[in-house]
């Protein structure tokens, strides 16, 4: 899979969401979404950094993305619920959503840990996706083939100290992807799996690992072989699956 080769043309006329796509892993997703034909809804919190990736793209020649405005944090189930009214009317379907925003908190003893912070965290990394799967759900429905990744970490498999809310929404995260990949295998076109990026050249990355060498580290852009197979077409029959990127 961390070899795989994919088409030119391997995602031509499927629509992709992505969170948290306006910088580090979710915009070179984007970016490599679009490349091979998909046409990419970009959401996350800023305007600025989503129109730098949309602009991007539709310089490449790549089909035209769309932007989607919305701050997770303070997002409500009904923001969700008008998020897929708006890609039915624009789209009809939707063949791939990929869960990639994500907040880090701070490496404290869950004993410390600043209460205000974990409901933030429980917010934009647990219920988020929730929230969003279940509000799109029948625009996956609608596709001939269709995938959904959420993004884990090796602390969601492995819990390790001082990693607090991260980590376990992280954990929850897996255990809910696979509770939807059992519940959508029998008589719906989609499949869903989570993936670890692993070691990434990312902000998020910086912050948990202040005195790391960025430079030690893949980028982004490097990682993209294994998300291009999960999306496309080439993974059916792959559901329930805890992958890694590298």
């Amino acid at each position: 899979m961390k070899n795989y080769k994919p088409a030119p043309d391997l995602l031509k006329d499927r629509v992709i969401l992505v969170t948290g796509a306006s910088d580090g892993i979710g915009a070179a997703a984007a970016k490599s979404f679009a490349a091979h034909g998909a046409t990419v809804v970009l959401l996350g919190r800023s305007i600025r950094k989503l129109e730098k990736v949309y602009d991007a793209i539709e310089q490449s020649g790549a089909p035209q993305p769309a932007i989607y405005p919305m701050n997770l944090e303070g997002a409500a189930p009904k923001d969700y619920e008008e998020l897929a009214v708006t890609l039915e009317q624009e789209f009809g379907r939707l063949d791939g959503l990929l869960h990639n925003a994500a907040l880090l908190g701070t490496l404290t003893p869950l004993e410390q840990y600043d209460l205000e912070q974990w409901a933030k965290l429980m917010q934009v990394n647990l219920h988020a996706p929730f929230l969003l799967t279940r509000a799109v759900l029948p625009l996956l429905k609608k596709s001939t083939d269709a995938s959904v990744l959420f993004t884990s970490s090796s602390v969601g498999r492995k819990g390790r100290a001082y990693w607090g809310a991260y980590g376990i929404t992280k954990a929850a995260c897996e255990n809910m992807m696979e509770i939807w990949a059992d519940e959508l295998e029998t008589n719906t076109p989609i499949r869903v799996n989570s993936i670890d990026p692993g070691a990434v050249r990312t902000t998020l990355r910086a912050k948990a690992y202040p005195g790391e060498d960025p430079n030690t580290l893949r980028r982004p852009e490097e990682i993209m072989a294994v998300y291009l197979y999960l999306l496309g077409p080439d993974s059916r029959g792959t559901n329930g699956q805890r992958t890694s990127a590298q």
